[in-house]
């Protein structure tokens, strides 16, 4: 009996923010699919992880650690990629942070912040790898976006604001440069259970917001797990998505459907 054939075999893909959370699940999962794996992260010794980890599972990984939002970094991680991997053919833009606090206690050097870990970083990493897909003819990327981009949740303005602006960059990238064999898609997780997510709880939970999992249970049914963002990040990466361009798929168990 043949095996399954892998969905990324033979593909370079880069995971920014891989290191940890569905970003680390997706490094992992890409692997196994028989991509070979740069991982752009700051967190080194997270990095240094998954990349032993896809490495004693018979895979190919580097780790490139760098700041995504800053333009430095980002140019050096990627052409480092393309120095020991020669091309690039995927980029799943991940990494990503969140304000949670009262909008009017919100400062403008945290509107920076985060605009430039989540927005600008996706702004920078994608325009540093599009040329090399383009020189190719085709390319697949997938932005992370959240339930966020349309479903507002008390004390996190700013972040809302980012996502909202993830999910629209995914679709004008994927209008531009659809003609020329480029797809880009939005992934839209609800609430994660990592701990980036069990931050964001506990933060709102300070606050008298309860997002516990009991809490989400008619919304959400329980907390998504990182490796089913994952999984979703994988599908718009593949060639099983080739007719899904502009997209944005929500993993949310109907939060923003009910």
């Amino acid at each position: 009996m043949n095996e399954r054939a892998r969905k990324l075999e033979g593909k370079i893909a880069i995971v920014s923010g891989g290191a940890t959370g569905a970003g680390g699940a997706a490094s992992l999962l890409f692997a196994r699919e028989g991509a070979q794996i740069a991982v752009v992260d700051v967190n080194r010794g997270a990095g240094e992880e998954v990349v032993a980890r896809i490495r004693a599972e018979g895979g190919v990984a580097e780790l490139f650690v760098a700041d995504v939002s800053q333009r430095p970094a980002v140019d050096a991680a990627v052409a480092g990629v393309v120095e020991r991997f020669g091309r690039i053919d995927t980029l799943f833009n991940h990494a990503g942070s969140i304000v949670v606090k009262p909008f009017l206690d919100t400062s403008d050097e945290e509107y920076d912040w985060l605009m430039n870990v989540n927005v600008k970083s996706m702004f920078m990493m994608t325009r540093a790898v599009l040329p090399h897909m383009l020189a190719a003819g085709r390319g697949s990327i997938v932005c992370t976006a959240s339930i966020s981009s349309v479903a507002a949740t008390p004390l996190e303005v700013l972040y809302c604001t980012t996502k909202g602006a993830c999910a629209m960059f995914a679709r004008a990238i994927a209008v531009e440069y659809r003609d020329r064999g480029i797809r880009c898609n939005a992934v839209c997780p609800g609430f994660i259970d990592t701990p980036h997510g069990q931050r964001e709880i506990s933060a709102l939970a300070k606050y008298g917001f309860d997002a516990s999992e009991a809490a989400l249970s008619l919304q959400q049914g329980r907390l998504c797990k990182p490796e089913e963002v994952a999984q979703a990040a994988l599908f718009l990466s593949s060639d099983d998505a080739s007719f899904i361009n502009g997209a944005h798929l929500f993993v949310d168990n109907c939060f923003t459907a009910a």
